[in-house]
């Protein structure tokens, strides 16, 4: 039988990139619990964020719960979105206002390197187990290009590509994305701490 893992998240977005990343466990979203609430994000860092909802959902069930908390960091911006990528554009969850705002951000700047960080927390029983990050670094475009993936994808080109993570596809992305790295820990950690 697989392992169960529970992902603190309404994205679903999210959930099936998870899903298609960890295809030994059965990756469930917050629908597997039942009336969990709205963790509130309020830490200054995605590590804060990851755990204040891993805990927040661990202590609603005795499985496995997987957090994540992700953006993208532009240089130029000192930063910016981090932690607000979700919010960025003044809705939470609009992809279409957050691209805006961060082309808008940028008119006329010429150093758009920038890179997409994830942080994971795996917690149990309101207790963190561990934490795992990564990293892509890339560029941002002139313009959105592409129609796959998701939040800053048709703006955010990697390392090495002219393409945006939407023109590239799932398997190329999943290849090499923030989140791809942050999940490679966490199944390496898992298959050696939790037999």
């Amino acid at each position: 039988m697989r392992a169960r893992l529970i992902v603190a998240t309404r994205n679903l977005h999210k959930v099936d990139e998870i899903r298609s990343m960890l295809p030994n466990y059965e990756v469930c979203d917050l629908s597997a619990i039942n009336n969990p609430p709205e963790v509130a994000e309020t830490g200054e860092t995605f590590l804060q964020n990851s755990t204040l909802k891993a805990l927040a959902i661990s202590r609603l069930t005795p499985e496995l719960v997987l957090a994540d908390d992700s953006g993208l960091e532009v240089d130029s911006l000192d930063g910016a979105p981090g932690v607000y990528s979700a919010r960025y554009g003044g809705e939470e969850g609009n992809d279409a206002l957050n691209n805006e705002k961060l082309l808008k951000e940028l008119q006329g700047i010429e150093n758009r390197t920038a890179r997409f960080r994830c942080v994971l927390v795996l917690a149990q029983h309101g207790k963190a187990l561990a934490d795992f990050s990564g990293a892509v670094e890339g560029n941002i475009l002139e313009a959105p290009s592409g129609v796959g993936g998701f939040g800053y994808d048709p703006l955010f080109a990697p390392e090495g590509y002219q393409e945006s993570f939407a023109e590239l596809g799932e398997n190329i992305k999943n290849s090499m994305s923030h989140r791809a790295k942050s999940l490679e820990k966490l199944t390496s950690w898992m298959s050696e701490f939790l037999k």
